[in-house]
């Protein structure tokens, strides 16, 4: 066993509260017995007035719950509707401030401090207090809020820092329009004023934001884009946008040429239509690449990929920024795989620098340079740390939180101790959250190690009993259930989707009902899918359907379980050759279930290889897939 780390003095010093921690008041109710009282359902009811920025019915409630047990949270959810209006966007309040102040010196150094000092940023930005924003901004622990980057920059620019400079800062971090707000088109707009960023720079910016519906944003952002008519038009029928394009006369400048093509590659893309390749062509022939947008140039290695114009794929990897590259492992593997198939020696150096990380493409690289995927030692923790983890009071009132299913709160408090642990402390805060049933933090904790782990917390076999005869009666491989598992629900048993799907397997109402008369089980009633068994028979029932239904293969099975039996087939259809597993996974057009994918097969080859002893392989599990004139069938 590997030799105990030491721990700092944060770690010894809980150690010395455990022994009196019931003086302290610390309980460890757990949170699947323990009942909710009047007061937690006034709490909760206030958590959701808060939610929707109610400052009156979260001032109401707030009052009724005097001596509550997290006066914290009761004051937060008081104060925070004050910051916003009821739109959700921060009004520059004056009002609140020394109430926020006093809150933050109250509670300072907590997960809830530093959210509400994040609320208060927003404010500060908003009416341009910049002396007070930079004093509390530089307190900012999380620093995870795109909104309160830009009002940053402007900060920075108002003092006269270099506009270059926050110029690249903003385009490494403006990726993603849903989160631009009103600070960032702003922010854009005055760098552009300051020379921070190029005309064309500004509008790429915006134009990703048009590509992805943020009209007004765009807007702000860059003014005017020459080719939005043409974004638009790509949008709505990128065929017909194609067409248009190659046939008009258009004296505009190449760049702007070059991104119209770049726009309606990528939605013909996602609509996996063969026009979307020539329309990519023509616009790498034009130049301009850095220019597209995170998504235009993403699509364009995966319809690269599908028509396996490796060159295309090198190229185009080539041209991404460092940041988008970098954020995704599978452009170091598929700029491996480019090289591997055009003859250059340099592949393996790609694969290498991700052979090491669990995680889909990991798994692959690991095979592309002929070894086997296996487990790492299993690091197990004493007594003492199970205690010091045991001491943090976060962890109570992360349970507490889960209790009454606020698990955007309960995580908050929970991810918040766990920053700066070191690997054995990890786990220990992982072997807590097994101990009190809070699963989904066990294996969200343990896959925050580095370099010490424990896979049995990672990818934990709860219900095996339940389980097992279910998977040996369907002949189903019951680590992809798992997988499959970990994937949905985290083996959160209550976890609900947006669409109503529900349990351990995320099973649909409508799939629930459908196969529980396939397979007679007469006294289904849709309340039933959140009892442990039902949801295990008629999800794994479902599983086994759609596996054969498409061939046993278990990538587009785990597909259809995501997105729908009808839509793999389509995707198979649509493909003019046979492409590696990978590849289809790849360039599966939903985000969620190109995601879902790799992570449910990635899980599967982990669970396999942890439970049998054997290793597994990725590539045999996610075989080729060939066109194939796509089938209808009645399953739902």
């Amino acid at each position: 066993m590997p030799q105990k780390k030491r721990f700092n003095v944060k770690y010894l010093y809980l150690l010395a509260l455990l022994i009196g921690s019931s003086a302290l008041g610390l309980s460890r109710a757990d949170p699947k017995t323990s009942d909710l009282t009047a007061k937690d359902q006034i709490f909760m009811d206030l958590r959701e007035a808060s939610r929707k920025n109610d400052a009156l019915r979260s001032g109401q409630l707030a009052n009724q719950l005097n001596g509550y047990d997290m006066p914290d949270y009761v004051e937060y959810f008081r104060l925070k509707p004050k910051l916003y209006d009821s739109a959700g966007k921060a009004n520059g309040s004056y009002e609140i401030d020394a109430d926020v102040e006093s809150f933050l010196n109250k509670y300072k150094g907590s997960g809830l401090a530093d959210r509400l000092r994040n609320d208060w940023l927003l404010a500060l930005g908003k009416r341009k207090d910049w002396q007070l924003f930079d004093r509390e901004y530089s307190q900012f622990v999380l620093d995870d809020d795109t909104q309160v980057k830009c009002y940053s920059y402007m900060s920075r620019l108002s003092k006269g820092e270099s506009p270059k400079l926050l110029g690249n800062l903003a385009k490494a971090n403006l990726l993603d329009p849903r989160y631009f707000g009103e600070s960032c088109p702003e922010a854009v707009q005055l760098l552009m004023l300051r020379g921070g960023l190029t005309r064309s720079e500004g509008l790429s910016l915006g134009r990703t934001a048009l590509e992805m519906g943020f009209d007004t944003v765009a807007k702000r952002m860059g003014g005017e884009d020459p080719i939005t008519d043409i974004v638009r038009n790509a949008k709505t029928n990128p065929s017909n946008a194609y067409r248009t394009l190659e046939q008009m006369d258009w004296r505009s400048s190449i760049e702007n040429k070059s991104l119209a093509w770049g726009v309606i590659g990528q939605f013909l893309a996602k609509k996996l239509d063969p026009l979307a390749i020539e329309a990519y062509r023509k616009q790498h022939a034009l130049g301009g690449s850095q220019l597209l947008s995170p998504e235009s140039v993403e699509w364009k290695i995966r319809v690269a990929l599908r028509e396996k114009d490796w060159r295309l794929v090198k190229e185009s990897i080539e041209t991404m920024s460092e940041v988008i590259r970098n954020r995704d492992p599978a452009w170091t593997y598929w700029y491996g795989r480019a090289l591997k198939e055009l003859g250059d020696p340099r592949a393996n150096d790609s694969f290498m620098a991700i052979a090491g990380q669990y995680h889909f493409y990991g798994q692959l690289a690991l095979e592309e340079l002929g070894r086997t995927i296996s487990i790492p030692p299993k690091i197990t923790v004493t007594d003492i740390d199970a205690k010091i983890t045991k001491s943090l009071p976060a962890f109570d009132k992360a349970a507490k939180l889960y209790q009454m299913n606020l698990r955007t709160e309960g995580n908050r408090e929970w991810n918040w101790e766990l920053r700066g642990m070191s690997d054995q402390e990890l786990i220990a805060a992982a072997e807590y959250g097994k101990k009190i049933g809070l699963i989904d933090r066990a294996v969200n904790t343990a896959d925050r190690t580095k370099a010490e782990h424990n896979f049995y917390l990672r990818y934990p076999t709860p219900y095996i009993e339940k389980l097992q005869p279910i998977t040996q009666k369907l002949h189903l491989d019951m680590y992809w259930v798992y997988g499959l598992i970990r994937q949905e629900s985290r083996f959160v048993m209550v976890a609900k989707s947006h669409v109503g799907a529900s349990g351990l397997m995320q099973v649909m109402p409508a799939t629930g009902k459908y196969v529980a008369k396939k397979i007679g089980m007469n006294d289904y009633r849709p309340e039933k899918l959140s009892e442990l068994q039902t949801n295990l028979v008629l999800g794994s029932n479902y599983l086994s359907m759609v596996l054969n239904d498409l061939d046993g293969s278990w990538g587009l099975a785990s597909a259809a379980y995501n997105a729908g039996p009808g839509r793999p087939k389509q995707w198979r259809q649509s493909l003019t050759k046979t492409v590696d597993g990978a590849i289809y996974a790849e360039t599966i057009p939903f985000n969620e279930t190109r995601t879902y994918v790799k992570n449910v097969l990635a899980n599967a080859v982990f669970y396999g290889t942890l439970y049998t002893g054997k290793a597994q392989s990725l590539k045999e599990k996610l075989g080729t897939v060939r066109p194939t004139q796509a089938v209808s069938s009645n399953l739902p």
